[in-house]
C-alpha cells in the first residue's frame, strides 16, 4: 500500500525518503528512490561510480532538495524546510565525511576537528576540550596542535571523522570515506566509525563501492544508474527484450519449423 503524500514516516526510522527523483542538468541522478533508517543504524548504500550514491546522501542530509519526493527527519520534512534551517539542520544534527579530508591548511588539527563547535557558538574552550578527546579516542591526540601537513592523508581523514563526531550528530553521512586510503587504512577507518557509532548510538549512512567497507554495516541498499539495482536491472531486462522483439531476434522465418536451436546448430555446422 502506498501511503498518501506528505505522511509522516514510521516511527523507528530516524530518517526516511521516499520516491526520490532528481537530475543533473537534465541527466538523471535518481529515479524513484525510497530509503529509511532506524536510530543508531549503518546503512551501507553501494553500487559503482556514477550510480546516485553522493546524490542520495545530500538530498537525504538536506543539501540537495528533491525534484519530487519526500525526505523526513525525526517526523519534520526536510524536503519542505527552507535553506537556512537545512543549514542549521546539517550544521547542528548531521555530520559529513567526504574522500577527501578538506582540512584548512592554517588551522591545527584540534581546531580543524572542532569547527562545528566554533561555527555554532561554543566557546573556545568546550570546543576544544570536545575535538581533542575525539583526537585521543581516535588515537591521533597527539597531533592536536600540529598542522594537517604533518599528517598523513590516513591521519588527515581521521580527523575528519573526529570533526563529523565532535557535535555527537544524530546522523553521519560518510561519502565513499575510505576511498583514498590503503586497504589496510580503510579497515582502521572504518573500525574507528563503526565503533564511534555504535557506542554513541549514531546512525550511519555509509556511501561506497568497497566490498570490504560495506560488510562494517548492518543493512545495505544497492543502486545503479539512480534506480534501486532491481528496477535497474528489471528496466534493462525490458529493454533487452524489446530490442530482440523489434529485431526479430530468436524467431525463425515465416512457414519454417526451425527451433532457434536448431538455427544456431547449422550455423555451427557450417
Amino acid at each position: 500500500m502506498v501511503a498518501p503524500p506528505d505522511t509522516a514516516p514510521p516511527d523507528n526510522d530516524v530518517l526516511w525518503a521516499r520516491s526520490l527523483h532528481y537530475s543533473h542538468s537534465g541527466s538523471p541522478g535518481l529515479i524513484g528512490v525510497s530509503a529509511g533508517v532506524r536510530q543508531g543504524e549503518i546503512l551501507a548504500v553501494t553500487g559503482p561510480r556514477g550510480s546516485g550514491k553522493t546524490t542520495l546522501l545530500r538530498c537525504l542530509s538536506g543539501q540537495l532538495v528533491p525534484e519530487q519526493g519526500e525526505v523526513w527527519f525525526n517526523g519534520v520534512p526536510v524536503h519542505t524546510l527552507g535553506a537556512l534551517v537545512r543549514e542549521r539542520l546539517r550544521r547542528d544534527r548531521f555530520g559529513w565525511i567526504d574522500p577527501e579530508p578538506r582540512l584548512l591548511p592554517e588551522l591545527k588539527v584540534w581546531e580543524n576537528a572542532a569547527l562545528p563547535l566554533l561555527i555554532g557558538g561554543a566557546s573556545h574552550r568546550a570546543a576544544k576540550t570536545a575535538a581533542c578527546a575525539w583526537l585521543d579516542r581516535l588515537d591521533i591526540g597527539g597531533f592536536a596542535r600540529k598542522r594537517p601537513s604533518a599528517l598523513t592523508r590516513a591521519e588527515c581523514q581521521r580527523v575528519a571523522l573526529a570533526r563529523a563526531l565532535v557535535s555527537e550528530p544524530a546522523v553521519i553521512f560518510a561519502d565513499e570515506p575510505t576511498a583514498s586510503l590503503h586497504r589496510a587504512e580503510r579497515a582502521l577507518l572504518m573500525r574507528n566509525l563503526t565503533t564511534a557509532a555504535r557506542s554513541h548510538g549514531i546512525t550511519v549512512l555509509l556511501a561506497t563501492h568497497d566490498e570490504e567497507s560495506a560488510a562494517a554495516a548492518d543493512r545495505r541498499i544497492a543502486l545503479l544508474d539512480g534506480r534501486p539495482a532491481e528496477a535497474a536491472e528489471a528496466v534493462e531486462a525490458t529493454e533487452a527484450a524489446e530490442a530482440a522483439e523489434a529485431a526479430g531476434e530468436g524467431t525463425a522465418p515465416a512457414g519454417s519449423t526451425e527451433t532457434p536451436e536448431d538455427q544456431a546448430a547449422c550455423s555451427l555446422s557450417a
